[in-house]
C-alpha cells in the first residue's frame, strides 16, 4: 500500500502522519522536531504552559527543524485564547484543538491564515467543524489515550465522519503500526495521529520510569478512568489510578483554576506532571488501548523507517 496524499491548507508533509499532542509536556520541542524532520507533523501540547513556556517551545522546535510544527491546545483550559493568540504570533504552522469547541478559534485562524484541525467523534461535529473553516478534522475514537469524547471505535465513527464531509478526515486511536495506518487508510482517512506510539521514542521528554511502565504494559492494565476535565480517560493501572477507580483519591489542597470546569476530584495537571517527571506510582500515565503491542524504544527516524515499511508491505 501506499501513503495517502495529506494536504492541511497549504501544508503537505512527506508521511500523512501527526504526531499526537501530549500534555503536560509529553510533547515538547524535542519530539515535535524530531517528527517533523522525519516527515511527519510535530505537535507541541501547549495545554499546561506558560505563554512564555510556549513560547520558547516554538523557537526551539523551528531552530531544530524545517518540517511542519503545530500545536495541540484544549479549549478546556483557562488560558485557551492567550495560548492560540501565542502560537499565532510564533508563526506556528497550524493549530489542532479538543476537549470542547470553540468557534472563535476559526476566525483566529482565517485572520492570520493559521490551518485549524478540530478533534471530533461524530460525523455531526465533523460537519460543524468544516462549516465553521476548519481545515481538516481528527476523528478520534474510543481507543485513543488521554480525555475521550467517545464511547465508539474508531472503525465504527471513521467511516461516518469521512463520508459527511470534504476536508481531509485524519484517524486517531490505538494506532501504534503500520497495519493500524493502512486500515484507517482503507476506511477513508487522509492520514493517521499517534501518539503512543511516540512516547516510546529516544526524543520523547518523559522520564525512564514513564517509558517503563509503557514497555511493561498488559492489555488488562489499561483502565477508563474519571477526569476533572469532565471526560472520560484512558491510563494504566497504578496505585493513585486505583484510588481514582475506588473513589478514595485525596481532593486537592489548592486550586489555580486552570481550567474552565473542574471537579476538583484531583488535580489531573499535578498528577500529570508526577508521572512525566517520574513519580509514576503519584500520578496518571495516559496512554491508548494498545500500547501493549509496542516492544521498543527507537528514534523519532526509525519509527518512521519501520511504519514505511510496515505499510508498504500492506496489500492495496
Amino acid at each position: 500500500m501506499k501513503f495517502p496524499s495529506l494536504k492541511i491548507g497549504r501544508l503537505t508533509p512527506r508521511y500523512p502522519i501527526i504526531q499526537g499532542g501530549m500534555a503536560i509536556r509529553v510533547s515538547t520541542a524535542p519530539l515535535a522536531a524530531a517528527v517533523a524532520n522525519a516527515g511527519g507533523i510535530g505537535i507541541i501540547a501547549a495545554t499546561g504552559m506558560s505563554l512564555d513556556e510556549l513560547r520558547n517551545e516554538i523557537r526551539t522546535a523551528r531552530r531544530n527543524s524545517k518540517g511542519i510544527i503545530g500545536i495541540n491546545i484544549m479549549f478546556a483550559v483557562r488560558q485557551f485564547a492567550s495560548l492560540v493568540h501565542a502560537a499565532i504570533e510564533e508563526k506556528i504552522d497550524l493549530i489542532i484543538t479538543g476537549a470542547g469547541f470553540s468557534r472563535d478559534i476559526f476566525k483566529w485562524g482565517k485572520e492570520s491564515d493559521t490551518p485549524i484541525v478540530s478533534i471530533v467523534s461524530s460525523a455531526k461535529l465533523a460537519r460543524i467543524a468544516e462549516k465553521q473553516g476548519a481545515s481538516a478534522v481528527v476523528a478520534e475514537g474510543v481507543e485513543a489515550g488521554g480525555h475521550l469524547g467517545t464511547c465508539r471505535s474508531i472503525e465504527e465513527i471513521l467511516p461516518e465522519i469521512a463520508s459527511s464531509v470534504k476536508i481531509p478526515v485524519i484517524a486517531a486511536g490505538g494506532i501504534v503500526d503500520g497495519s493500524g495506518i493502512a486500515r484507517a487508510v482503507r476506511l477513508g482517512a487522509s492520514g493517521v495521529q499517534m501518539a503512543t506510539r511516540f512516547v516510546l521514542s529516544v526524543e520523547c521528554a518523559v522520564s525512564e520510569a514513564f517509558k517503563q511502565m509503557y514497555l511493561k504494559a498488559s492489555a488488562d492494565d489499561v483502565v477508563l478512568i474519571t477526569s476533572p476535565v469532565g471526560m472520560p480517560g484512558r491510563a494504566l493501572r497504578n496505585p493513585f489510578v486505583n484510588k481514582i477507580l475506588d473513589k478514595t483519591v485525596p481532593h486537592p489542597d489548592d486550586c489555580d483554576g486552570c481550567l474552565k470546569e473542574c471537579t476538583r476530584e484531583y488535580c489531573i495537571i499535578k498528577a500529570l506532571e508526577n508521572s512525566r517527571t517520574g513519580l509514576v506510582d503519584e500520578g496518571v500515565v495516559f496512554t491508548g488501548k494498545n500500547v501493549y503491542k509496542i516492544k521498543e524504544i527507537l528514534p523519532v527516524q526509525k519509527i518512521f523507517d519501520k511504519l514505511a515499511q510496515e505499510v508498504e508491505d500492506e496489500p492495496d
